[in-house]
C-alpha cells in the first residue's frame, strides 16, 4: 500500500539515515520498492509518466521524495515541474506538492535569486490553475532542512497537500494525487509556466486558446526519443516538397541531427485541454523540412499534407538538371 510505505519512510527515515547508505536496504526499499508500488497504482489512470524516487546519491539526502514526470516536460527533478512526495523526517509529515526543477534554476540564476524565481513561477502557477489551487492548499511547506536542495524544494511548491505518518489511508492518498495528476496535465496543456505573450508569438497567433494548443504540439514534437523513431520510420526526405537533405545539401551526417523537422500532424483542435497527450509513432506525425514546417502550421488543418503539397509552386534543382 503506497500510503504505508510513505508513512514508514516518514516514520523511519530519521533513524535509518545515522546508518551506513552504501548497501542500505532501507535506501534501497525507497528507490525501488516505492516507485514500483506506485507505478502500480496509477497504471490503469490515463497519464504516460516516468517516476522515480529517491533516498539520496552516495549519500543519504536531506529529504527523500518519490516524484512523477511528464517526459513532455521533464523526466528529472532538476528541471521543468512535476509533482513530487517531499518527506519531513524530523516531523514525520508527507507533502504531495505541485513543484518545479530546482538545479536548471540555480544553474541559471545562483542561489538566492534562483529561489526567487522559484517563487514566482509558483504563484504563475497557482495562477493558471485557479480550481486546482482552491481544491488543495497554497500553505508553504516545512522540509526540515534549508540546505540547497531542500531550500529549493520549499520555494518551487505551487501547492499541495500534507499528511502526518500513518495519518492517511491509500483511499485520500490516491484521491488527491490523482487530481494532483490532473492539474499536471491542464498546465501543460495551458503553457505550462510559459507567458502567454510569448506563446501566442510562437504560434504566430493572438487567440489563446490556438496558442496554448499549438504549445502541445510542440512539446510533443520535442518529446524524448519522438524525433529519432520517426526519422527512422518515416524517412529522411521531406513529405511536402520532397527535399532530401543527402542529395540537394550532401549532408553527411547522423540521421538524428538531419536538417528536417518532425512534425505532429494531429489537428491542433483535437486536443483537449487537460486531455492524455498520447500519440502514435509514426502515423500521427510527417517529416518536413523547417520551410514545409512552417507552412503547414498556417493551414487550418495541419495534418492536411496533401493541401500544402498543393501549394508548392517550385522544383529543386536536380529535377531540372537531372
Amino acid at each position: 500500500m503506497l500510503s504505508e510505505m510513505l508513512s514508514r519512510i516518514a516514520s523511519e527515515y530519521g533513524e535509518e539515515r545515522k546508518k551506513p547508505f552504501t548497501g542500505s536496504e532501507f535506501a534501497n526499499f525507497i528507490t525501488h520498492d516505492l516507485a514500483t508500488e506506485a507505478k502500480k497504482q496509477i497504471s490503469l489512470w490515463p497519464f504516460d509518466l516516468r517516476l522515480k524516487s529517491s533516498a539520496g546519491n552516495s549519500q543519504w539526502a536531506a529529504v527523500p521524495w518519490l516524484a512523477f514526470f511528464d517526459p513532455l516536460i521533464t523526466t528529472s527533478a532538476q528541471h521543468g515541474f512535476y509533482v513530487v512526495y517531499l518527506i519531513n523526517p524530523y516531523s514525520k509529515k508527507i507533502f504531495l506538492s505541485f513543484n518545479q526543477g530546482t538545479t536548471a534554476i540555480y544553474n541559471e540564476y545562483k542561489e538566492k535569486r534562483g529561489r526567487e524565481v522559484l517563487k514566482n513561477r509558483a504563484l504563475e502557477i497557482r495562477a493558471r490553475l485557479p480550481e486546482y489551487t482552491r481544491m488543495f492548499s497554497e500553505h508553504p511547506i516545512e522540509l526540515g532542512s534549508d540546505t540547497r536542495l531542500p531550500a529549493g524544494y520549499t520555494a518551487g511548491h505551487a501547492f499541495g497537500r500534507s499528511y502526518d505518518a500513518y495519518g492517511v489511508g491509500d483511499v485520500q492518498l490516491l484521491d488527491d494525487l490523482r487530481n494532483m495528476l490532473d492539474a499536471y496535465q491542464l498546465l501543460i496543456s495551458r503553457g505550462g509556466t510559459t507567458p502567454s505573450e510569448v506563446l501566442a508569438e510562437e504560434a504566430e497567433t493572438t487567440d489563446i486558446i490556438e496558442a496554448r494548443r499549438y504549445s502541445v504540439s510542440r512539446r510533443i514534437e520535442r518529446a524524448p526519443g519522438v524525433r529519432g523513431k520517426v526519422l527512422r520510420l518515416r524517412g529522411d526526405t521531406c513529405e511536402g516538397c520532397g527535399m532530401k537533405p543527402k542529395a540537394d545539401y550532401r549532408y553527411r551526417g547522423p540521421l538524428d541531427n538531419t536538417p528536417l523537422d518532425v512534425h505532429h500532424a494531429r489537428p491542433i483542435k483535437e486536443l483537449k485541454e487537460g486531455e492524455e497527450k498520447r500519440y502514435r509513432i509514426p502515423e500521427d506525425f510527417l517529416v518536413l523540412c523547417p520551410n514545409c514546417h512552417r507552412m503547414i502550421h498556417k493551414q487550418d488543418d495541419p495534418s492536411d499534407l496533401e493541401r500544402l503539397k498543393r501549394q508548392i509552386s517550385f522544383k529543386f534543382s536536380r529535377e531540372v538538371l537531372y
